[in-house]
């Protein structure tokens, strides 16, 4: 049976906070196990953005592979990442998170760029641009095209930024295993006023492209084009998931 994806109504939106203030930052990164190179990616966060925060969310049943790296807080939390990042939210005071997925790379002016975003209080939300580790030109041109926010350039593997006002008024991230970035950027641009624009930074993160070389690039992005329109057209995001992991 197919299940339309929730409706989130727009809500008012809290007042954004004077220019002078500061903007603490918490970093929410989940994954499906801390393993070592999830530990040292949590250790280039810290080195990069030095947060007020950092916390690691794995899925609850999940081995211990690798020791906590300090000063990185770790919870467990039932597994989908929407869940795991809503529950990394609540585990966290900052006024401003930042949800990494776990195979995303910093820039080295990731600091910067999200100080230079930040200083406007009419940015609500923002994400970086994409950049892949493995070189192809449709790769090459689909990260060209995540400088421009729309429902098929923006996505959560490029690092969303979020006061947390605006997380809190559009109620955070559904609790699915799928799509809970695209349906959280629609929550965000259903808002009235300024907080409803999502700004793409300048610098670009680096995110895995394992997925593709495995299935091949034009197979895979065919089948995430597909799985788009299936769940626009009101698809399940769990029974999606669930085709999604068995051909992984």
């Amino acid at each position: 049976m197919q299940a339309t994806p929730e409706s989130h109504p727009a809500r008012p939106l809290p007042t954004a906070p004077d220019a002078g203030e500061t903007a603490p930052l918490a970093v929410i990164m989940p994954t499906r196990g801390l393993d070592a190179a999830v530990s040292a990616r949590l250790k280039h966060v810290h080195t990069a953005l030095r947060p007020r925060e950092l916390v690691v969310v794995e899925p609850e049943g999940a081995a211990p592979v690798a020791p906590t790296p300090l000063p990185c807080r770790r919870i467990r939390a039932p597994r989908g990442r929407g869940t795991q990042c809503n529950a990394g939210a609540r585990a966290t005071t900052a006024p401003v998170l930042l949800f990494l997925h776990d195979d995303t790379q910093l820039p080295p002016d990731a600091d910067r760029a999200i100080a230079s975003a930040l200083a406007d209080q009419a940015l609500g939300m923002a994400c970086f641009r994409l950049r892949f580790d493995h070189r192809h030109p449709v790769l090459a041109l689909y990260a060209w095209c995540s400088r421009f926010d729309s429902v098929w350039t923006t996505f959560g593997d490029q690092g969303y930024l979020m006061r947390r006002a605006l997380f809190d008024a559009v109620g955070g991230f559904p609790d699915w295993p799928l799509f809970e970035d695209v349906e959280l950027a629609r929550r965000v641009r259903r808002q009235r006023g300024p907080w409803r624009r999502i700004r793409k930074l300048s610098a670009a993160v680096t995110t895995s492209a394992v997925r593709f070389q495995r299935g091949g690039v034009l197979r895979q992005q065919l089948r995430n084009a597909i799985a788009m329109l299936r769940f626009f057209a009101g698809a399940s995001p769990a029974r999606l998931a669930e085709e999604y992991e068995r051909r992984r």
